[in-house]
């Protein structure tokens, strides 16, 4: 029995993915949920996994081919790892001098096979050579006396079937080593495409300003050193950082200033009447925003601990679709990598992103005295379409004091 094994349904918003890594050759054994293939989208990783124990019969899309929701990718034959293997093992054990033919006319053809200095196969290994139009002089055997086994044919299946695209993408095909002066041509990532292609999109297609202004944060670096401790030990292990208090900041200025929380959809404005925040994480396939779901409904320790979870799986690229799409606002904090001062980029089609930055120790006057204080610039790029710049300051001077002042988060004042 045979099984369709066809690509994930992707969203509305992933039109297209495309086949990145195969980790089972054609003619491969493979069990029950292992994983067969990873799909490449503009968002994420998809792993594909066997549905049964059986071979990897046939890969209908190769490394680099773009799929489409539901499409056919590859075939599995339910239950024949156990036949193939023995019939990998009969092939072996059969003498090459005498193979046993099935007519006589199939024994004239190895006899004469064998006199022309051809190499010797297995009928089952016939079969599937002819199949697939492959040359069998092409084809080095591994079996006894230099038998080609049915094994060897299917791994020739499986380079037939491999594109270009794979060579392609190897990095050292592409080196220059003769004058010295090394370079490689690596194809980009579709991630890394799509993000280019979303801030191409997004200077040119928006009204975007950007406004600054800076936070002292020694408040909330005095409350968190206070308790950072008696919070880890209550919330079983939670560390509490800085993201959280931006976060619940940014929650109670959005609700203050709904257009900064709003999207616009072709002519239309749309108000959201609740918060996801995009928190904006490092990857090694590029930079994510995995989102915050109702983050109004979070507190401190809901949202550090959604934060590590998501870098987590950002790190073995196991974040999905659903928890990157969407969002009603963004955070990005540049400072992790030591960015004094920024211009984030909007994401579309949000109106407006907060850039966090690098805390330094700065003299501040303060009260008539010059007093040594740890300051962190902040940004807030807006599309002026709908934001107003009256409001866009607002906004981040909203934020600035309620980081000044954390109590006001609690009392939401």
């Amino acid at each position: 029995m045979t099984i369709e094994i066809k690509a994930p349904t992707l969203p509305e918003s992933v039109p297209d993915g495309t086949i990145a890594t195969w980790h089972k050759k054609a003619g491969e054994a493979v069990k029950r949920d292992e994983l067969l293939v990873d799909i490449e989208t503009d968002k994420v990783v998809i792993e594909v996994v066997s549905p049964a124990d059986g071979v990897l019969e046939k890969i209908v899309k190769g490394t680099g081919d773009t799929i489409v929701s539901n499409e056919l990718i590859a075939i599995v034959a339910e239950g024949a790892s156990k036949s193939a293997a023995k019939a990998e093992s009969s092939s072996k054990s059969e003498p090459a001098a005498a193979p046993e033919p099935e007519s006589k006319s199939e024994s004239k053809s190895d006899s004469k096979s064998d006199s022309s200095d051809e190499p010797l196969l297995s009928p089952a290994a016939k079969k599937i050579a002819q199949e697939n139009s492959l040359d069998i002089d092409s084809i080095k055997g591994t079996g006894k006396n230099g038998r080609v086994t049915k094994e060897d044919v299917m791994d020739a299946v499986a380079k037939k079937s491999a594109p270009a695209a794979q060579a392609k993408s190897d990095p050292t095909a592409n080196i220059d080593t003769s004058s010295g002066r090394v370079e490689e041509r690596v194809p980009m990532s579709r991630l890394r495409a799509k993000v280019a292609e979303r801030l191409l999109q997004a200077s040119q297609t928006t009204a975007m300003l950007t406004t600054f202004n800076e936070v002292d944060m020694a408040p909330i670096m005095e409350l968190r050193n206070k308790y950072k401790d008696l919070f880890e030990k209550s919330h079983d292990g939670i560390r509490l950082g800085f993201m959280s208090f931006f976060v619940r900041a940014s929650i109670e200025a959005l609700k203050r200033y709904p257009a900064v929380n709003a999207s616009i959809d072709g002519n239309d404005i749309v108000y959201h009447g609740y918060q996801d925040i995009g928190v904006a994480v490092s990857s090694p396939r590029g930079l994510v925003v995995p989102v915050l779901r109702n983050a109004d409904h979070m507190g401190l320790a809901q949202i550090e601990n959604q934060i590590r979870e998501y870098g987590m799986k950002a790190k073995d690229g196991k974040l999905s679709i659903d928890e990157m799409t969407g969002g009603t606002f963004t955070i990005s904090n540049g400072g992790v990598f030591g960015s004094l001062l920024s211009t984030p980029i909007l994401n579309p089609p949000q109106t407006a992103i907060l850039g966090m930055h690098k805390i330094q120790e700065r003299p501040m006057a303060i009260n008539g005295e010059v007093k040594i204080c740890p300051m962190m610039y902040l940004a807030l790029s807006y599309d002026h379409r709908m934001i107003d710049g009256k409001e866009a300051v607002q906004f981040l001077v909203t934020i600035k004091e309620l980081l000044e002042d954390p109590a006001r988060i609690l009392l939401e004042i």
